[in-house]
């Protein structure tokens, strides 16, 4: 026997030959059905995006560390892999870097690095580099369309290289004033980095994972970076503005308004210093309460601070430029170089003379002694010894009772 619905079809053909029925009419498989889905979701692959990472002699190893890892942890978590890097350099296979550590390097390949990121990273005996392959490298990549970074002290090479006039650049603090007194035509930004500009710079060290983290939200969303600095533990994520320093030798308390105001204040007028009345005055404060809260938050007066702040300003002028030690006293608010001389061995157990390379030949590490910390740690334990005398000349029985003791 027919089964019923057969008998129904072929009356349905006969009766009109001209038009389908549903079994005449060609309905997708669940496997074609499947793979058109599955075409319709699937991502579309990303390029990955070509970084090249500059090195020269004595670099900061951490901070091109650092910058890498943020990339492999985006790669990680990505799909298909977003980034592609390469270490470069033109002074070598193998380059050392600042800790002691080598560090293998090709030679950059010719290409069009256009809209590629290049990273220059520079450290300790950049104030002088000048090898004129490096420089002009540099300048090519950047009239072929590359994004130029410079990394710490990489400033100097981008500098020379021509790129800088007219640009805001974040420049470590340590540095700074010999970096603008050899670039008058640069701008520096006491902050992490910045981004914003056909130029883009970074203070260095940890910066750089901020700054990485900063490049791919914008490339990839704010999300695939937040799951990033999950991955590197790494919070928070400091935008580009954020200062470089906090602490000022205190630990971790946070400082008064007033005494940061007074800091920026006598920062900004280093080669003229300004006196405890004239800063109280412009802040609109007492000079009574100012020194009050100088003391509570720094651990000194306001005259030692600057005193010590003057002093490393012409450290890092005797270090970074070429300005003779009269010159560097003058800018640096001392009115005779006798004075200058007397405070700066005092401070740093060395004349200034002795000063004038940051990392010289004959040392196998670079010294950086006379720091806030230790300075006011000195101070401190002065006033101890003071206060301890003074006792004694009030009460001459302790001091006999003491010894009897002993």
């Amino acid at each position: 026997m027919m089964p019923l619905v057969c008998h129904l079809t072929r009356r349905c053909r006969s009766a009109f030959p001209h038009r389908k029925t549903v079994l005449d009419m060609k309905i997708p498989t669940n496997q074609a059905s499947g793979d058109l889905a599955s075409k319709a979701k699937a991502p579309k692959r990303v390029e990955p995006e070509k970084v090249t990472f500059l090195i020269v002699p004595r670099f900061n190893m951490s901070a091109v560390i650092t910058m890498i890892d943020t990339l492999r942890v985006a790669n990680y978590l990505a799909p298909s892999p977003l980034y592609n890097w390469e270490i470069a350099s033109l002074d070598g296979s193998m380059i050392s870097a600042s800790n002691g550590m080598q560090q293998p390097a090709i030679e950059p390949p010719e290409r069009n690095r256009r809209g590629e990121l290049v990273f220059v990273v520079a450290s300790w005996g950049s104030e002088t580099y000048n090898k004129r392959e490096t420089l002009s490298w540099i300048r090519r990549q950047a009239r072929a369309g590359a994004r130029i970074c410079a990394v710490e002290l990489g400033c100097y090479l981008v500098a020379r290289a021509g790129l800088a006039d007219g640009i805001e650049m974040a420049v470590h603090w340590s540095w700074a004033p010999g970096f603008h007194e050899q670039f008058h035509g640069t701008v520096f930004k006491e902050q992490l980095f910045s981004h914003d500009q056909k130029i883009m710079s970074c203070a260095g060290a940890m910066a750089g994972v901020d700054l990485m983290l900063k490049l791919i939200s914008d490339a990839h969303g704010e999300r695939m970076a937040g799951e990033i600095a999950d991955q590197m533990l790494h919070h928070p994520v400091r935008p580009g503005n954020a200062p470089q320093r906090r602490t000022m030798g205190r630990g971790t308390d946070t400082l008064v308004p007033t005494v940061r105001e007074a800091i920026n204040l006598i920062e900004s007028h280093l080669s003229e210093p300004l006196s405890v009345p004239e800063v109280a005055e412009t802040l609109g404060v007492s000079q009574r309460q100012l020194e009050r809260q100088f003391r509570q938050g720094i651990g000194c007066t306001v005259v030692q601070f600057s005193l010590l702040l003057r002093l490393q300003h012409a450290r890092v002028l005797l270090i970074a430029t070429s300005l003779s030690i009269r010159e560097i006293a003058t800018a640096s608010g001392f009115n005779t170089l006798s004075h200058f001389a007397y405070s700066f061995g005092k401070h740093f157990g060395r004349r200034p003379s002795d000063y004038r390379q940051a990392w010289p030949e004959r040392d196998t590490a670079p010294t950086w002694p006379g720091t806030l910390a230790s300075f006011l740690q000195t101070l401190e334990q002065r006033g101890l010894e003071k206060a301890k005398a003074a006792h004694l000349r009030k009460n001459p029985e302790q001091t006999t009772l003491r010894y009897k003791g002993e």
